[in-house]
């Protein structure tokens, strides 16, 4: 027992003499999705001065950022390549395209979640509804009436939607754009009544009048809608689908280098400063251990798969 002990002990040094010497040399950060920039830099900067390092931002965003994320799926699990992501690469990809090249679960090792994106549900300000429950009854008391806009199939914007018909069998008609720009032009001018889209490119509209934001569609509200609720604060039962942002590294990291690279993460992600930022460019600051990442992964993978096939995707 005491040998044992006494090995036990030995590892425990060894491996945080190990987490306390990374990094030796420079480390990679691979940027899967242009819109996060602002956040990997930031993430980046603090990074490298906890250690004294310098930490690089990559940016690989082809295939949708799934070449970026095979990269990082591929390199040594060594903490010298890690990627900063979003739910849209490491989770629905794997349902929307028949070749992605990892898996959402096996591939990779959680390290962090950072932050959500926050998005919103607007309306044409014709449209005489204020809030969610208004907009059901409406499109209950009108069925098949409604157009809502989103950025694409298959997305979290249109995932949403998907599972606000599934709890109220409302009848809506998805329009599906190319670009944010298409849909925030077409529900002003009346072409769609409602749209599903990230707060950052509806809220010089909503601020003119030209939209209408009747809810938040994110875990909690947002500081600068305070008054505006949540769509689950509205509808009972709703859960967002994912649109959180994470790093990750290859599967089977050491986890010693991970909790170093979680403590820094957190560390830099709850500067004041840092949140101001992330707040200004639609995304709020939320954290978790790796472990709670991992937990979170899994049941993004069980919602997501059962709006895709409940929605009639098939991936392409």
């Amino acid at each position: 027992m005491m040998r044992m002990l006494a090995g036990i002990v030995c590892l425990l040094n060894s491996l945080c003499a190990y987490s306390q010497s990374y990094p030796v040399k420079p480390v990679r950060l691979v940027l899967t999705l242009a819109g996060t920039d602002v956040l990997a830099r930031v993430g980046a900067q603090r990074l490298t001065e906890a250690f004294g390092q310098a930490v690089v931002v990559d940016l690989v965003v082809g295939a949708s950022g799934a070449i970026g994320a095979a990269t990082v799926a591929r390199a040594a699990p060594d903490g010298y390549t890690i990627m900063l992501t979003s739910s849209a690469q490491i989770v629905t990809r794997v349902f929307l395209s028949r070749n992605t090249p990892y898996d959402s679960v096996k591939s990779f090792t959680p390290i962090a979640k950072v932050a959500e994106a926050v998005a919103v549900v607007a309306v044409n300000p014709a449209l005489p509804v204020a809030s969610v429950r208004e907009l059901i009854d409406y499109a209950r008391r009108n069925p098949g009436r409604i157009s809502f806009a989103t950025s694409g199939v298959g997305t979290t914007h249109h995932l949403s939607a998907e599972m606000v018909r599934q709890l109220t069998g409302i009848e809506w008609t998805h329009v599906p754009y190319k670009s944010s720009g298409q849909v925030i032009n077409d529900l002003y001018s009346g072409e769609v009544q409602v749209a599903f889209s990230a707060l950052a490119n509806l809220v010089q509209f909503a601020n003119a009048g030209k939209v209408r934001i009747i809810a938040v569609n994110a875990d909690a509200r947002f500081i600068a809608l305070a008054n505006i609720p949540t769509v689950a604060e509205q509808l009972n039962g709703y859960e967002r689908p994912p649109g959180w942002v994470a790093y990750f590294g290859p599967a089977g990291m050491p986890s010693a280098i991970v909790a170093r690279l979680n403590e820094e993460i957190i560390k830099a992600m709850s500067a004041p400063e840092v949140r101001a930022k992330m707040e200004a460019i639609g995304f709020m600051v939320s954290t978790s251990t790796p472990g709670e990442l991992a937990d979170l992964v899994k049941r993004s993978v069980a919602i997501t798969g059962k709006l895709v096939k409940a929605a009639g995707i098939e991936p392409e």
